[in-house]
């Protein structure tokens, strides 16, 4: 078993289900920027970890130095390390990233909910894919398992970019389209 700084904590999936549905229940539609906002606080925090961790697991001092072809392979490990499940990443266009999993912890599939509800997840990918590029980096989560979806993809890339793919979305528009234009 991987040993980590003592800085992050297990927790149950039920407790983050619980917290979201807490949270909507009191606060509607404006618990998704609490959560994200607070798991963009842990997202900094689990990319301090990562950077130690990686030097166990692969050697490698720097994440900037870590070879791309290796990052599906790197994130699974260290994400289902933690609990949170397996991943893998796909470029979509020049300036979108994907982030799926089939199994990520913070969806609840059997919540029938009509808007995703990984949120924590949103900004914890924010902070921690930001500090992963060494820029500000905007994360939207556009398909979940809590919508009866069969994954949660996450779109990644510039906050102009993702507020882009946002405004198109609501207007109906596939995110694919706007990502390859």
């Amino acid at each position: 078993m991987t040993e980590f700084g003592g800085q992050i904590l297990g927790i149950g999936r039920r407790m983050l289900h619980a917290l979201r549905q807490v949270l909507e229940r009191d606060y509607g539609n404006r618990a998704a920027a609490s959560l994200q906002e607070a798991g963009y606080a842990a997202g900094n925090q689990l990319y301090e970890e990562f950077s130690a961790w990686l030097v166990d697991y692969a050697g490698v001092e720097d994440p900037a130095d870590l070879d791309a072809r290796y990052l599906d392979e790197v994130l699974t490990r260290f994400f289902s390390s933690l609990g949170w499940g397996n991943v893998s990443m796909e470029r979509i266009g020049e300036s979108g990233l994907a982030f799926d999993s089939g199994d990520w912890a913070e969806a609840e599939p059997a919540a029938n909910a009509l808007a995703p509800g990984c949120h924590v997840t949103a900004g914890l990918l924010a902070g921690f894919l930001g500090r992963l590029a060494g820029q500000d980096v905007a994360v939207m989560e556009i398909e979940c398992r809590t919508c009866n979806d069969s994954r949660c993809r996450f779109l990644a890339g510039a906050p102009e970019t993702l507020q882009t793919v946002y405004d198109a979305v609501s207007a109906g528009k596939n995110y694919r389209e706007v990502l390859a234009g």
